[in-house]
């Protein structure tokens, strides 16, 4: 049978493999387009299978609130290339794994990825764009926030590498964004001080006193000294400590009360965090080669 032109463009359009693999595969299937894709799918699973092992730790973060605001979930999806962190196919699929999210109010990556959407599951959608675009695709992890009893969620968004949500009580529509935006730039790691692990602030205080002694004063002045510096850990790492972004004059607690309102939680998710990352050191690579290394 002959191959004709329109028949490759036709499966190209359809898998999205690359045109002389889409004219192979008609050829073999002698210009059977079902068998054709269901060939390409398979060799396209074998591909992404071998790039799934690649480091992901470019991507997006994405967030969707419920309209009466009382649900908010954020996820992150990342990538190999800032190049496909823009690419149309990449950003359609985020859309979809958030749209999902909210949709079931899921709260880990599995039950996100086992979800069903036009016959099939996501997890089937991420291997064929993995196969389609070439790059190591992952929903990395899925953050769902309900809001406390009379109170709301909200969330902030700094470009596609930062995303915030939260959940207060009290308050007004523009005090929640006010918050989510303050936690998108100042990054605290905890709500109030409260919360601080007895092990945090006990290895802080130690580091703190091996630092005093060196000074050589006095034990109570170095009490003394130790007691405030802990204090102006405690502000830096709480959010109720820290000053409020837009009013710096302010600490957020005292903004928090002036506004008679609580944070009851936050999340913040900022893309890559944590993830080691190579970095191709070309310059080494070629003097390796030079001195036959």
């Amino acid at each position: 049978m002959s191959i004709t032109a329109s028949m490759v463009k036709e499966l190209r359009e359809i898998t999205g493999a690359g045109m002389m693999e889409c004219k192979k595969a008609l050829v073999e299937t002698d210009g059977n387009l079902e068998v054709a894709i269901e060939n390409l799918r398979k060799s396209g699973a074998a591909k992404a299978a071998k790039k799934s092992g690649r480091v992901a730790a470019d991507g997006i973060i994405k967030i969707a609130v419920s309209d009466d605001n009382t649900t908010a979930v954020m996820v992150e999806v990342n990538c190999e290339t800032d190049f496909v962190a823009k690419d149309e196919n990449f950003l359609a699929f985020a859309d979809l794994v958030l749209a999902t999210t909210l949709q079931h109010k899921a709260s880990d990556v599995e039950s996100v990825m086992n979800a069903e959407v036009d016959g099939k599951t996501l997890e089937q959608s991420r291997t064929d764009l993995v196969a389609k675009i070439g790059e190591n695709v992952q929903l990395r992890r899925v953050q769902l926030i309900t809001a406390a009893d009379g109170g709301q969620v909200g969330a902030y968004s700094h470009g596609k590498n930062i995303g915030v949500v939260v959940s207060v009580t009290g308050g007004d529509d523009e005090l929640v964004k006010d918050l989510a935006m303050h936690v998108a730039a100042a990054n605290p790691e905890y709500v109030a001080e409260e919360q601080v692990p007895a092990e945090q602030l006990e290895k802080e205080k130690e580091i703190l006193i091996a630092q005093a002694q060196d000074s050589g004063k006095p034990a109570e002045i170095i009490e003394k000294m130790v007691g405030g510096r802990i204090r102006k850990y405690l502000a830096e790492i709480t959010l109720k400590g820290q000053q409020f972004v837009k009013d710096p004059d302010m600490s957020v607690e005292k903004l928090l009360s002036a506004k008679n309102a609580d944070v009851v939680e936050f999340v913040r998710f900022e893309v890559g965090e944590g993830i080691e990352k190579k970095e191709d050191n070309f310059v080494e690579e070629v003097m390796a080669q030079a001195r036959g290394n």
